[in-house]
């Protein structure tokens, strides 16, 4: 019966992997060396032995070591490898509970079908999934993932949510100011930040089904590369278009702003001296050009991932940017039943070195206790490895295959899959933040409504665990995770989302 499935499953995914390819959605990747990763290029992948609760951070999400006049980024990403499966294995897998998209759309009320299902097992594969969502999410990564149309295609079948060709496209930020200006995007043969590109478009697919996706793609790690993906995506959520002079690739900005929508940023650093900047222009190769500037844009929300690993990370960090923590979904051994929410102990956040208070987070007792800056995370969603999520990534991993089908978890979850959450409930109703600053004004508006936002108040994280969970907000887990879309889609929200509200 399984392998009856699998066949109708193939020949289905067959058809739609043709029409991605014939319609031009993915970019092919030029020759070149990745940079700010190391890794080799295998010809041959080795498949890898499985062990037993075995944890694999890839080195794409190792920090990067500043170099002089250069800052790189890291990727948020964990892969959980589970004992006793084989490469051919579908989710969910028989004897485990890993988050499918329809379970954690139960367990954060984003169903209307999740009533019926107290438990949110993800072993219930009758569980509907979400269908909403439009306008635009922009996925921002670096390098270039060539199977990621085909592994999008794959997950949503296998998920049962809907895709059409249309709806989703590579884009590669190679402008006159990235260091791939010379030809293509190059590829991480590493394979962490392919996982990363994977997880993301899957995630904020399942959270969004309805929402256009694209996927820009950076030179590579670099702070200054990066600046330029983010400027593209921006381009694409306001007006559709990359603004990137096809013959001098030359990057402008949009001549309308008529788009709405999420960016989606997985990745962070350090933060840095300059980051407070406002003015995000056109720069010099290597130089650090990324500040707040890069995230204060009309109609587009940033999202990007507090790291895995105490402190506090950039662009995170922006007041600007939606800070996504990260939880730990704590499941019955014997029935996969749905217990409780915890902190997840790996999650960064706390006060911010250099950001000021903003005026979003005034008041806010929890957080001026840390001192007098900006606190992260401020929302928060599954990111354990040990509860992950099930991705489909065929590319990979440092030269081996371990499975198509991979637990995944890290912070790297909650940016895509909050963008996703952000941009469905924005959608249910047809009121869309203005702005970051919007978004977040909501959200702190909400903290004290319980059926916007679950309060998470058990766990600890930060260095020596000294950082535990508090009512309302902590620097943990902010102020919870969703509760249904109330605490996101300006129902409840009057005394200053007016001016910042458009009604396409």
């Amino acid at each position: 019966m399984k392998r009856s499935i699998e066949l109708q499953m193939a020949a289905v995914a067959a058809v739609v992997l043709f029409a991605f390819a014939i319609s031009g959605m993915a970019q092919q990747s030029a020759p070149g060396s990745p940079r700010g990763v190391s890794g080799t290029v295998q010809s041959v992948p080795v498949r890898g032995p499985s062990s037993p609760g075995t944890l694999f951070i890839p080195k794409s999400s190792v920090a990067q070591p500043p170099q002089p006049g250069k800052l790189a980024a890291h990727t948020n990403v964990q892969i959980y490898v589970p004992a006793g499966q084989t490469p051919d294995s579908l989710p969910p897998f028989p004897g485990y509970a890993y988050e499918t998209p329809q379970s954690l759309e139960c367990v954060y009320g984003l169903t209307s079908n999740g009533s019926n299902f107290p438990n949110c097992n993800p072993n219930n594969g009758s569980l509907n999934t979400a269908t909403a969502g439009s306008q635009s999410i922009a996925i921002v990564d670096a390098y270039d993932d060539p199977s990621a149309p085909g592994d999008l295609a794959w997950f949503s079948i296998q998920f049962g949510i809907p895709i059409s060709v249309g709806q989703f496209q590579v884009v590669w930020a190679n402008t006159i100011n990235s260091s791939c200006n010379y030809g293509g995007v190059p590829i991480d043969y590493s394979g962490g930040w392919e996982v990363e590109e994977s997880l993301d478009i899957e995630w904020a697919h399942a959270m969004a089904p309805g929402a256009k996706m694209y996927l820009v793609e950076a030179c590579s790690n670099y702070n200054s590369d990066l600046q330029q993906a983010v400027l593209v995506a921006t381009n694409l959520v306001q007006c559709g278009n990359s603004e990137i002079n096809p013959s001098t690739l030359a990057l402008g900005s949009c001549p309308s702003t008529g788009g709405i929508g999420e960016v989606s940023m997985s990745w962070g650093e350090g933060e840095f001296s300059g980051e407070t900047g406002t003015s995000c222009g056109s720069v010099g190769i290597y130089q650090n050009p990324m500040n707040d500037g890069c995230f204060n844009k009309y109609a587009v929300v940033y999202v990007a991932s507090s790291g895995d690993s105490p402190g506090v990370s950039y662009p995170c960090a922006s007041p600007n940017v939606v800070c996504a923590g990260g939880t730990t979904n704590r499941r019955s051994a014997t029935t996969a039943n749905w217990i409780q929410e915890t902190a997840w102990v790996d999650g960064g956040g706390g006060s911010t070195a250099l950001e000021p208070l903003p005026s979003y987070q005034s008041g806010l007792t929890n957080c001026t206790a840390l001192g007098s800056t900006r606190c992260v995370p401020d929302l928060s969603f599954d990111s354990d490895p040990y509860t992950g999520v099930y991705v489909y990534d065929t590319f990979p991993v440092e030269g081996f295959y371990y499975y198509e089908w991979l637990i995944v978890g890290g912070t790297s979850v909650a940016a895509p899959a909050l963008a996703g959450v952000m941009n469905n409930a924005s959608s249910t109703t047809n009121t869309w933040a203005g702005s970051s600053s919007v978004e977040l004004s909501q959200i702190y508006y909400n903290r004290f409504n319980s059926a916007a936002f679950t309060d998470i108040t058990v766990g600890y994280c930060g260095f020596y665990m000294g950082l535990s969970t508090l009512s309302h907000w902590d620097p943990c887990t902010g102020v919870g995770v969703p509760n249904g879309f109330s605490g996101l889609n300006f129902t409840s929200y009057t005394t200053a989302a007016g001016a910042g509200v458009i009604k396409p």
